[in-house]
């Protein structure tokens, strides 16, 4: 399996809120860190900052916004910002905010994944994906949202679980389109995949995590010294190798726990480790507990 599909595959994406809101100018909002967006701009325009860099969004826009930076969305540039927090204690599906100026309606979400594997995935992403209306990709993308809003507004039984799935869609859908745009763009994680010879190695590692991988092994698998292979995954990825496999094996292991047919052995063998006691210590210094221990009392970070 290639890293992209295997960390898609494992990853869950879920969406914590969701509302569409007609914005009346003047308006300005500030998204703090951590507060990762999607959504589609319906009608009107309005303008996002995030980070150092501005750009205007018209209807049928859609967007994600990992939440590193925050940031400020308005109706002008010129218009001064408060902070959501002080506006939208928790958005409903349909609000109105601002002024009695011209109006932009916003149909957007809140998503968040496990905290675990956040900073390979936010490295991954660049501060923003914006995708034009009259983009190739843009009906997929709108169709998402809309299949999304439609569900919320229904809340028929097992609404919550096909939202979540649908965020999880759209999530995709925006990074396959950002790889296809632009390639690994400023993503530490996409040039690492993109490096010849590293992302010869994170294959390999992704393809067959159970392997007992040593430094030397993977060296000579991106066809390089043991020095200079360790140099440069830790220049692109900013850990260690087996740091970075001990840290994905974990992550995987939270998925398996999951499943209490599977006997900690056989997660402990699947996942390389020769005893159920070296996973158990493994997972206990990443996670806090014991792998018995979590799933015992069924922790999952991203409830």
């Amino acid at each position: 399996m290639d890293p992209l599909s295997d960390v898609f595959t494992t990853l869950e994406v879920r969406m914590a809120v969701f509302g569409q809101v007609e914005y009346g100018a003047p308006w300005g909002l500030r998204w703090p860190v951590g507060h990762n967006m999607f959504g589609m701009i319906l009608r009107g325009q309005c303008w996002m900052n995030v980070g150092s860099g501005e750009v205007s969004l018209a209807g049928g826009d859609c967007f994600l916004m990992p939440g590193r930076t925050g940031c400020v969305i308005r109706d002008d540039p010129s218009t001064r910002v408060i902070d959501v927090e002080k506006v939208f204690d928790d958005i409903g599906y349909r609000r109105r905010y601002g002024g009695s100026g011209r109006t932009m309606t916003m149909i957007s979400g809140c998503f968040m994944f496990d905290a675990m594997f956040s900073k390979p995935m936010l490295d991954m992403l660049p501060s923003l994906i914006h995708v034009k209306a009259d983009e190739m990709k843009a009906a997929t993308l709108q169709t998402t949202i809309r299949q999304i809003a439609a569900e919320i507004q229904d809340d028929s039984a097992g609404s919550r679980i096909v939202v979540n799935r649908l965020v999880d869609i759209f999530f995709l859908q925006a990074i396959r389109f950002f790889a296809a745009q632009y390639g690994e763009g400023n993503s530490l994680w996409l040039r690492a995949v993109a490096d010849p010879q590293i992302g010869r190695v994170l294959t390999a590692l992704h393809r067959d995590v159970g392997h007992r991988w040593t430094v030397e092994e993977l060296a000579d698998t991106g066809g390089m010294s043991r020095a200079a292979f360790a140099l440069r995954f830790k220049q692109l990825l900013g850990e260690t190798p087996l740091e970075y496999l001990t840290r994905w094996r974990m992550y995987k292991a939270t998925r398996m726990l999951r499943d209490p047919s599977r006997k900690l052995l056989q997660i402990a063998n699947d996942l390389g480790y020769e005893s159920d006691g070296a996973f158990n210590r493994a997972f206990k210094r990443m996670r806090g507990v014991s792998a018995g221990e979590y799933r015992r009392a069924g922790v999952d970070s991203m409830a």
